[in-house]
């Protein structure tokens, strides 16, 4: 009889950075599960710029513009930094058939200079494996960006990490997703984090929006 999300609505603007935030259990992951295809709604509809996007599957949207990082890293461990990004540039351009045999020379050159705008490119031939925490959050930004997204999910982006990197993890994505116009929704147990960060924070208890505002 519990309702995860009940009657949630709200909107997230091109180049604004939105928090989600509230206890355990509020309903956050859910809302992003549906939003990003993971859940399909019993009711209601998620639009990006006016166009219904319910329930289309995760892959999809990754190829409408709408992007994840998840609290848990999600990279290829066995590829290096670089072959990462390229397998990210290759999904968005449709042309991720043959991975491995092509993987290693598909989009090289926009592949360095994401690393080079997201402070990797010293890191480029190590293998994703052998970076510290930190710079695998920022590989993972990296992946995102691949897809020229218009929306962005950030689930606790800065979990498990030290509070310098997650103000700088914080400033290189709120300052990219501004650069490039890109809407930003993202959770966060951190209140110095939210209220450092966020044009706007929304809160949830018990599935429901409970408070909206500036921070």
């Amino acid at each position: 009889g519990l309702a995860a999300v009940k009657g949630v609505d709200f909107v997230v603007n091109s180049g604004e950075a939105v928090a989600l935030i509230g206890p355990n259990g509020a309903g956050k992951t859910t809302t992003f599960n549906l939003i990003n295809g993971q859940l399909m709604p019993d009711a209601g509809r998620v639009t990006l710029h006016g166009a219904d996007i319910t329930g289309m599957p995760p892959d999809a949207l990754f190829r409408r513009g709408v992007a994840r990082t998840f609290q848990i890293t999600a990279t290829f461990a066995s590829m290096t930094v670089q072959e990462n990004v390229q397998m990210a540039l290759m999904s968005h351009h449709g042309t991720a058939t043959s991975l491995f045999s092509r993987a290693h020379r598909a989009y090289a050159t926009p592949a360095r200079d994401l690393l080079q705008q997201l402070g990797l490119a010293d890191q480029a031939d190590r293998a994703a494996a052998e970076l510290a925490y930190g710079d695998l959050k920022r590989l993972e930004l990296a992946m995102a960006f691949a897809n020229t997204p218009q929306l962005l999910l950030m689930d606790e982006p800065t979990a498990g990490m030290a509070p310098a990197e997650r103000d700088a993890l914080m400033r290189l994505a709120v300052r990219a997703c501004r650069e490039r116009d890109v809407a930003l929704l993202f959770t966060e147990h951190d209140m110095d984090v939210v209220f450092g960060f966020a044009d706007r924070v929304i809160v949830m208890n018990r599935g429901r929006v409970i408070a909206q505002g500036t921070p």
